[in-house]
């Protein structure tokens, strides 16, 4: 009877190292780009936080230009009071300033046109106890000083930007974005806000159109075509 003997191969010992070293070294890399999601959200990366849209009072206000020959308004003047008067109806019940200058070149101007933008701010809907008229100190020489019309409204607003107080070269390793990220987008979000209101609550909802909802309903029994009419 003849015996068998089992080949066995040897494996040297450093081959054994090097293979372990190199599934450790792939198990390392695995781990790495794995995203751990509750440690990267804990993380406060989100611009909106940095930069949030808040409710503060601002002042807006509206230069008229004055020369010292000026002795009415021109029709673009008017229209842009107007619009300064749609804008305060929209957003404010506060006082409205017009600031005259005084001891100017174009003060004695300045006077004759105060009178009639008073006229196109109360014939825009301003009452007229809600405009106050407030003189203030002007060069006698130099740039024409302007009549300011000004009101305080609460605006949707955010902090100032270009703000850096970190080197960006100095902390890039953990992969975030920059302090001042998002600031800009946020001011031109808040800029493009008509009713500061909307981000307080909802508006109120107008009512249904009761004979519309009628003839739809009537429409869909009949099995008819409930789309309107072009």
């Amino acid at each position: 009877m003849t015996k068998t003997h089992p080949i066995t191969h040897s494996v040297p010992a450093s081959r054994i190292a090097r293979l372990a070293l190199t599934f450790a070294a792939v198990a390392a890399l695995s781990q790495g780009c794995a995203r751990d999601p509750q440690t990267t959200g804990a993380v406060p990366d989100d611009y909106r936080t940095r930069h949030p849209i808040t409710l503060s009072e601002a002042q807006h206000s509206l230069d008229i230009p004055v020369s010292a020959a000026d002795n009415r308004l021109t029709i673009a003047m008017a229209d842009n009071v107007k619009g300064f008067a749609q804008n305060y109806a929209a957003t404010s019940s506060s006082v409205v300033q017009i600031q005259v200058p005084s001891g100017s070149a174009n003060a004695a101007s300045a006077s004759i046109l105060k009178r009639q933008i008073r006229s196109v701010l109360t014939s825009s809907g301003i009452p007229a106890g809600k405009i106050v008229e407030v003189p203030y100190g002007a060069a006698p020489s130099g740039d024409a000083a302007p009549i300011r019309l000004s009101y305080v409204a609460i605006t949707a607003m955010t902090g100032q930007c270009g703000q850096w107080p970190e080197d960006l070269n100095a902390n890039t390793y953990s992969n975030k974005n920059w302090y001042n990220f998002g600031c800009a987008s946020q001011n031109n979000l808040a800029a493009q806000i008509a009713n500061p209101m909307d981000l307080v609550g909802p508006r109120g909802m107008s009512p249904i159109d009761a004979e519309r909802r009628s003839v739809v309903l009537g429409n869909y029994r009949a099995g008819k075509n409930t789309a309107a009419a072009d």
